[in-house]
């Protein structure tokens, strides 16, 4: 509840900025107001109105729809993508590209619009920006970067949102995202069915969704009776470049892989371009999977072996969802399954 004040600078009354503050005075549930404001049918007209009322005369912030003709306006909602403390997040990503692509197409078969925020939350003080502001109705984070804590807190400002990525523990949002760790065990799998011995890991373990590729990756090195070596592991970060210096890296110190399992597309890309300057042949000498199935992974030479996410149908699941928590329904998060997509970078 914050304070108005006059033109002296005295306080006058309370003003609800917060659904809740709106439910106390009315003697009603959250998910009523919710709705109320929203024009739900749900809500009777009587109903309606008595909080319309209060919204007003108490100078509500948030947004709400007219009475006029019973069908409410298309919802407004909100994608935001995090940044990594100390990185940049580059919208033009080709992976980020196309779920925003799914996310876009999903809203316009729920009769939704969808935004692209200009703020790139890194830590609290950016993502306190975010209290839903008043032209928008829900917001889509894609990708949880560092900000799992300060996700679970929003969650208390009764901001509706969803999260793309990877389930953390204690979470107490809702998040879509692939089964990682499944995806990284299948890839390392392949390469171990095709016979690789020294097979690499390439990505940052920091990021969540890394991470459990990572842990998928070391699940079926150890289910096949193979050591971990930690000199196989190297960072890097969704990034062509950073593939590329990763191999160089590993080149240079004498260590030639026979399989790679790159955390993204964009760093396989990267391995692939390193190792072909070096006349190393692919998939001759060393196999390559990635992760995505970005468009551009079947146009590379050779075309890269990749585990698929499907962007479409986490398009559909994250708009369902953030839909659903508007109207004060409890939602659960859910892992969409991957799919290995065998190409010429593994020859199998």
């Amino acid at each position: 509840m914050s304070k108005l004040k006059d033109d002296s600078g005295d306080q006058e009354e309370t003003s609800p900025r917060r659904l809740q503050d709106l439910a106390e005075m009315a003697g009603v549930s959250i998910a009523t107001v919710s709705r109320a404001l929203r024009n739900s049918p749900l809500v009777s007209d009587r109903t309606k109105v008595k909080i319309r009322k209060l919204a007003r005369d108490s100078q509500y912030e948030g947004r709400t729809m007219g009475l006029s003709s019973g069908s409410s306006s298309s919802p407004l909602l909100s994608m935001v993508v995090p940044s990594p403390q100390g990185r940049d997040r580059r919208i033009s990503d080709p992976f980020l590209l196309e779920l925003i692509g799914g996310l876009a197409d999903a809203g316009q078969e729920k009769g939704c619009d969808i935004m692209l925020s200009h703020v790139m939350p890194s830590d609290s003080s950016t993502i306190a920006k975010l209290d839903l502001p008043s032209h928008s109705e829900g917001l889509i984070f894609l990708g949880q970067s560092t900000l799992h804590e300060h996700l679970n807190k929003l969650v208390q400002k009764s901001v509706p949102f969803v999260v793309w990525g990877a389930m953390q523990p204690d979470q107490q949002y809702c998040s879509v995202g692939s089964d990682n760790l499944q995806g990284g065990q299948r890839a390392t799998d392949h390469l171990i069915r095709l016979g690789r011995k020294r097979i690499v890991f390439l990505g940052n373990v920091d990021a969540p969704e890394a991470m459990l590729r990572y842990q998928g990756y070391r699940k079926a090195l150890e289910r096949a009776g193979m050591d971990v070596d930690t000199t196989l592991v190297r960072p890097a970060d969704f990034q062509f470049e950073s593939g590329a210096e990763a191999v160089e890296t590993l080149l240079e110190a004498g260590i030639l892989p026979d399989g790679i399992f790159a955390a993204s597309d964009l760093i396989a890309m990267g391995a692939i371009r390193a190792l072909t300057q070096r006349g190393i042949k692919i998939p001759d000498d060393v196999s390559i999977v990635g992760y995505d199935d970005i468009r551009m992974a079947s146009y590379t030479s050779p075309a890269l072996t990749t585990v698929r996410q499907d962007v479409s149908r986490a398009g559909r699941r994250l708009i369902g969802k953030l839909l659903r928590i508007r109207e004060g329904d409890q939602v659960r998060s859910e892992l969409l399954p991957t799919d290995l997509i065998v190409r010429e970078s593994c020859g199998a």
